[in-house]
């Protein structure tokens, strides 16, 4: 299936809800909904593991419901099976429906059943999960034998946050419908998840009319890069402008290492002085390095995009420089020393394009975004009116309008240091080249993820720069086969 804003998309457990009601409403019955739901769980346990001793989970809402489908479908392919029920589901559900129809053995709900299965599927409670997990749920799901698949969601797991209320076991394979939600993709949800299958269950696509989703995974479909014409000349590709420190040198040439690699035709470090300046002109013999004063270089109408951070002093003349450029303007990728400066007052950043704090940085900017990673990056935006990159394994992209989107697609040895002024490089390139901050900022953080998967463990951060180039023309390739 083609990846596209809408397949890509995100739903919280009460948009899938909707989506569920709105199936319904349309003439799809719950029921039908239901048995396509476990015959996706049996097909995927039939497809990872050996038939071996199967115990079923079954709480008494629709999750339940989706288990005791899936355990009459896996009697029904020749497989050992049984039932715990952690209560009757609700008279007159789809889900008593469907535990009227097993007819297999039932087992007590307690630790020793879970530890003598060779398989436990986790039909507790879906993602939308009103209370935390403890007592004999959690010591039931905890004592599990052998490996668990998760129906929806490990019991346990917030969707819509990625964060275990109360326990929550860590599944070797997750099989969910229609879409993914943000617990599936924000840590610790998606190390508890373990492999996740997405399956087809028959909802109409149709239905995101209704919910209008706004939150998505983040991959190409959900942005296009620029077209690259027979015409462009190095200005019409975009000029990127990169504020150097004296101290650390070696962050912006590798801002500017990432902006040359992601496109951008002309690239200018503005060194502090003169010494500065020839530490920098060591360095690759493309990127232009000028003692120009600031306020000479805003002159020229083309300097659009600037890079201020990398290598700089958290302290007050690195603000004074961005409210100079930002007055005149440009627009702005504010990264290390320029956030560093603006901590706890980030309304002092208003005005900038896109901000790209790893934790550390956001938290001494906006409070630390424990508990609601994506709300708080959402609110994040919203204070600073501008895109907000909160970098990390689960890397949120979040717009002032409400728009977000969340990375999987990195790898863990890409936290390494100076990859990040490499992403501040590659946004501002993306940004010169035409893209809109949220789609820059979210497509310079796929591709970072996808050149680090091409260096491999070890990088260090100058090799993202050197597969850059490829990552783009691949992504441009199978955007154009589409």
């Amino acid at each position: 299936m083609r990846a596209d804003a809408s397949t890509l998309a995100l739903l919280t457990p009460a948009e899938m809800a909707r989506a569920d009601t709105a199936a319904i409403v349309g003439g799809i019955p719950g029921e039908r909904l239901m048995q396509a739901a476990g015959r996706a769980v049996a097909r995927a346990a039939i497809a990872a593991f050996r038939p071996c001793r199967t115990l079923v989970l079954a709480g008494p809402g629709n999750n339940g419901g989706d288990g005791y489908v899936a355990a009459r479908l896996l009697e029904q392919a020749g497989w050992p099976v049984a039932v715990a029920a952690l209560a009757p589901p609700h008279a007159g559900s789809d889900a008593a429906a469907a535990a009227a129809r097993w007819r297999g053995p039932m087992r007590p709900f307690v630790p020793q059943e879970a530890a003598r299965a060779g398989l436990v599927v986790d039909a507790v409670f879906g993602a939308g999960l009103a209370r935390a997990v403890e007592g004999v749920v959690a010591a039931t799901l905890a004592a599990a034998g052998g490996p668990v698949l998760a129906v929806d969601v490990p019991s346990g797991l917030d969707g819509a946050t990625g964060q275990a209320r109360g326990y929550a076991p860590r599944a070797a394979l997750t099989v969910t419908f229609f879409r993914r939600k943000p617990g599936h993709l924000l840590m610790p949800g998606r190390a508890l998840c373990g492999r996740t299958i997405l399956a087809d269950i028959g909802l109409p696509a149709a239905v995101l009319g209704t919910i209008r989703p706004a939150t998505w995974e983040n991959a190409p479909g959900l942005w296009r890069l620029p077209a690259e014409t027979a015409g462009a000349h190095k200005y019409s590709r975009g000029l990127v402008t990169i504020l150097a420190g004296a101290a650390m040198p070696g962050a912006a040439r590798l801002a500017a290492a990432g902006a040359r690699r992601a496109g951008a035709g002309l690239v200018t470090l503005v060194a502090p002085d003169r010494a500065a300046g020839d530490v920098l002109r060591a360095g690759e013999p493309g990127a232009i390095v000028t003692e120009t004063p600031i306020s000479a270089l805003l002159a020229d109408s083309r300097r659009d995009v600037w890079v201020i951070g990398p290598g700089l002093a958290a302290e007050g003349a690195t603000l004074a420089v961005f409210a100079a450029v930002a007055g005149a303007g440009r627009r702005v990728v504010a990264d290390a020393g320029l956030l560093g400066a603006a901590a706890g007052a980030p309304e002092r950043l208003r005005g900038a394009a896109v901000l790209t704090p790893h934790e550390g940085e956001f938290t001494r900017l906006f409070g630390a975004p424990a508990g609601d990673r994506l709300a708080a990056v959402r609110a994040a935006a919203v204070r600073a009116a501008s895109v907000v990159v909160l970098k990390g394994p689960d890397t949120v992209v979040a717009a002032p309008d409400g728009r977000a989107a969340i990375n999987a697609h990195a790898p863990p040895w890409l936290a390494t240091a100076g990859t990040g002024d490499v992403l501040a490089g590659i946004v501002a390139a993306l940004l010169a080249a035409g893209m809109g901050a949220f789609e820059a900022a979210a497509a310079a953080v796929w591709l970072h993820g996808e050149a680090a998967f091409r260096c491999g463990p070890g990088l260090i951060a100058e090799e993202l720069t050197d597969v850059l180039p490829a990552a783009l023309q691949d992504v441009r390739l199978n955007c154009e086969s589409q």
